[in-house]
C-alpha cells in the first residue's frame, strides 16, 4: 500500500490549495479514506472522511464549510479541496486509509498560510 501526497505549498490567508492523495497498493474503491493533519506542537487531527464511493463524507467543525474532500475511482486518488485558508489551518496534511485492519499513512505534506 502507498499514499502519496502533493499539492501542498505556500498561500496567503484567504486563499486555496487542493491536495491530492494518489493510493496504489491495495482495491481503491472499497475503502474509505481520510485526510488528517498535524500543526507544531499539536496532536494530529481528523480533517474529513469520504465513503468508499464518495456518497458520504464528515468534516472536523474547523474547516465544515471551508474544506471539501472528493474522490476519483478511476484514478486512484483523493483530493481535498481547501478554501478560505487562515493561518491556524498551517499543518502537515496526511491522508489515511484502514486495509484488513492495517492502517497506512502517507509522507505528509506541508500546508503553510501567512496572514
Amino acid at each position: 500500500v502507498q499514499l502519496v501526497e502533493s499539492g501542498g505549498g505556500l498561500v496567503q490567508s484567504g486563499g486555496s490549495l487542493r491536495l491530492s492523495c494518489a493510493a496504489s497498493g491495495f482495491t481503491f474503491s472499497d475503502c474509505a479514506m481520510r485526510w488528517y493533519r498535524q500543526a507544531p506542537g499539536k496532536e494530529r487531527e481528523l480533517v474529513a472522511i469520504i465513503g468508499s464511493d464518495g456518497g458520504s463524507t464528515n468534516y472536523a467543525d474547523s474547516v465544515k464549510g471551508r474544506f471539501t474532500i472528493s474522490r476519483d475511482n478511476a484514478k486512484n486518488t483523493v483530493y481535498l479541496q481547501m478554501t478560505s485558508l487562515k493561518p491556524e489551518d498551517t499543518a502537515v496534511y496526511y491522508c489515511r486509509t484502514t486495509v484488513r485492519s492495517i492502517r497506512y499513512w502517507g509522507q505528509g505534506i506541508q500546508v503553510t498560510v501567512s496572514s
